[in-house]
């Protein structure tokens, strides 16, 4: 927050700076209002031109971008106007300087004037304004970092989602529908040593032998 306020206020004086540079003094004491947009490209001529169609109109341009930008907090659209700036202050520089032969600097009024260091600087602070901005932050970045959501298991357990090619759930053993309980330790015992029904251990008992009951003085087999 302390970074946009800090490179706000610098891109608006830059911006402030070089729209005024046009009503000052930028060469020989000719004001670079008076020198129309076409004669960077054509030439520079002793005619003056119109007011909104001099230097002042990228400079105006510029300071459209400023406004945008520091409203936006976009560094780009700061960092645009001022290499507009920046960038027709050194045009028309390379342009006058091809038709008077030379640039000159001269504290009597003759030479550059102070119009051009008002462009100069301008486009500097522009240029700061937009190193010395944060910028606009993501919806994540103030959020934070997304904490890790946990894994849910699929329902049936591992290896039964689509796709998968592992075993599946293991099934639990079938329980007794007579009351024994899964897996109760006694089915492993030999058969007829519990009963099924229940859960007591059935008893057994030794049924004895007729064939001793029979009178040792009768023939033939006894009564069944």
């Amino acid at each position: 927050m302390i970074r946009n306020v800090a490179g706000a206020v610098l891109a608006l004086a830059g911006a402030t700076a070089a729209v005024l540079s046009p009503f000052r003094a930028w060469y020989d004491g000719r004001h670079g209002r008076d020198y129309a947009l076409d004669e960077l490209f054509t030439g520079i001529t002793e005619a003056k031109a119109d007011l909104w169609w001099s230097l002042l109109l990228p400079f105006a341009f510029a300071a459209l971008l400023t406004l945008v930008g520091v409203v936006l907090r976009s560094r780009l659209l700061v960092g645009l106007a001022g290499l507009v700036v920046l960038g027709f202050t050194v045009f028309w520089m390379v342009r006058v300087g091809q038709y008077e032969g030379s640039l000159t600097v001269d504290g009597g009024g003759a030479g550059l004037g102070d119009g051009v260091a008002n462009a100069l600087g301008g486009g500097i602070l522009l240029l700061l304004g937009a190193l010395v901005m944060s910028g606009r932050r993501g919806r994540k970045a103030r959020k934070g970092p997304e904490e890790p959501r946990a894994y849910a298991a699929p329902p049936g357990g591992p290896g039964t989602g689509p796709g998968t090619s592992g075993p599946g759930p293991r099934e639990d053993p079938v329980a007794d529908p007579y009351g024994a309980p899964a897996g109760d330790p006694r089915e492993s015992a030999a058969p007829g040593s519990y009963d099924p029904y229940g859960s007591e251990p059935t008893r057994t008992f030794e049924v004895p032998d007729r064939d001793r009951e029979r009178d040792p003085g009768q023939d033939g087999p006894g009564p069944r």
